[in-house]
């Protein structure tokens, strides 16, 4: 009852603002929405990277607001660390209902032009529920394998056949929601080789179809309209991936694949350098990349490397200095090196330096709300690691720039106990520091305080492996 009245009121409300604009000629939209559990007081909308506005919520944490001069196409919302996209056309007039604790799934479209988004939404938390299951299909063979993903194809365009029919939505919309279907299943082809067992990649590769790849040929690696689309994108990567894969097994003496090898890492720079023309999707694209490489090597000789090749193909200033930042933090972070002092606070208030606490072999975990799973999924891993290894020490750092309350709510709701569970008190400063990238990096620390490995990942088959090293000293 209570959705609906805040629907009800939502609505009402941007009907008065529609009533009290022109009506004249000219492309413009109305977007809104009421967040449930806000983070801040404020929902950020952007276009093409570049901010629109910031938005005050209201009272009862809704907002509306008038687009004019409407560029047809994808807009961001951001609430938060999260964000999720829109597509506006002229007179557009949507409304959205979400759950921050459950954010794209809590997420319901009303209104003119909810329809389309609501089926985009749709399709992004099913093409999440089906990479689970292509995973446990890639290893079957390459045929097999086709034929299933096929047919989960042929079902979308038949579901999307259905939607067209019924709502008789714009051709721009059919365009973005077949090129979804596409680049879902190209995307799924793509990662056949990787997720499929076996170390000898170039066998798997002339195992393949010779067919298998044919739609390579048509593919826009520098489209402008869906350069933000997170389909796209993943596509994108998968494909760099295993292109600079053949192109690495040609050259390599090394049958055996190793995804984090230098070679490697310099051919998918290069290749990304050669196809993708737009600077805005290649500056990230080369960052993405070197970023991984540097956060996962472990021979600092190679780092120098691949910095000079990512630096003579990207324009992008800011990245550009990240990334030699991100370098130098790394140096910082040898095993043998002693831990960075850092302030954290713990949910009492007490605000004391984290190697106060650090007494016995210690692993320091981290995480966001911008990633719920991965929160709820290390916090279970790390039970069943303090049940196994209790004369370890497990942290668990948020490393969000939220209230203390609001993060401490966030654990209580989930059953989580309190008791080594800290927030960062300098974030960005801190993240730095620590070089965070990805989330899943974990420190293992020995009881002297020093580092025993620092891109370590509670969920790696290896990591007992390394923690046992740490208690053994």
């Amino acid at each position: 009852m209570k959705f609906k009245i805040g629907i009800l009121l939502l609505f009402i409300l941007l009907i008065g603002c529609m009533n009290n604009s022109d009506t004249g000629e000219g492309d413009y939209a109305y977007f809104g929405g009421q967040v449930i559990n806000p983070k801040n007081n404020f929902v950020v909308l952007s276009v093409s990277e570049k901010v629109l506005d910031t938005v005050l919520l209201d009272n009862a944490n809704r907002f509306v607001y008038r687009i004019d001069s409407l560029k047809t196409g994808f807009y961001t919302f951001k609430h938060g660390d999260e964000f999720q996209m829109v597509l506006l056309e002229p007179r557009d007039s949507i409304m959205f209902r979400l759950n921050t604790l459950d954010f794209d799934e809590s997420l319901v479209f009303t209104g003119v032009g909810a329809k389309k988004n609501n089926y985009l939404v749709n399709e992004f938390l099913k093409n999440e529920v089906e990479e689970k299951i292509v995973f446990k299909q890639c290893q079957l063979d390459p045929d097999v394998y086709e034929n299933k993903i096929s047919e989960v194809r042929q079902k979308k365009l038949k579901e999307l056949s259905q939607f067209k029919e019924k709502y008789a939505p714009s051709e721009l919309f059919s365009n973005i929601a077949m090129a979804n279907i596409d680049y879902n299943y190209y995307f799924k082809k793509e990662i056949y080789p990787f997720v499929h067992y076996g170390y000898n990649k170039n066998e798997i590769l002339e195992s393949l179809p010779k067919d298998f790849y044919n739609y390579r040929a048509s593919i826009n690696y520098s489209d402008a309209f869906l350069k933000d689309h997170f389909t796209y994108k993943s596509f994108l990567r998968s494909n760099i991936n295993n292109m600079a894969l053949k192109t690495h097994m040609d050259h390599s003496e090394n049958k055996m694949f190793k995804r984090n090898s230098v070679c490697y890492t310099l051919d998918k720079l290069t290749l990304i350098d050669s196809l993708i023309e737009i600077p805005l999707m290649k500056n990230e694209m080369l960052y993405h990349y070197t970023i991984n490489f540097l956060t996962k090597n472990e021979e600092e000789k190679y780092n120098e490397t691949v910095m000079a090749s990512y630096l003579s193909k990207s324009n992008d200033t800011k990245n550009n200095m990240l990334v030699r930042q991100y370098a130098a933090a790394i140096g910082n972070l040898k095993s043998g090196y002693e831990l960075p002092d850092f302030m954290v606070r713990d949910y009492k208030n007490t605000e004391f330096n984290i190697k106060s606490k650090i007494l016995s072999p210690t692993v320091i975990c981290f995480w966001s709300h911008t990633a719920f799973n991965h929160f709820k999924d290390s916090h279970s891993k790390l039970k069943e690691l303090q049940a196994k290894y209790p004369e370890v020490t497990f942290m668990s750092i948020n490393l969000d720039d939220y209230e203390l309350d609001t993060v401490k709510k966030t654990l209580k709701r989930n059953n989580m106990p309190l008791e080594d569970e800290y927030v960062l008190m300098n974030p960005i400063k801190t993240r730095e520091l620590l070089a965070v990238y990805p989330l899943t990096k974990a420190f293992i620390v020995d009881e002297n305080k020093k580092i025993v490995k620092s891109n370590s990942n509670i969920f790696d088959r290896h990591f007992e492996e390394d923690l046992l090293g740490a208690i053994n000293r």
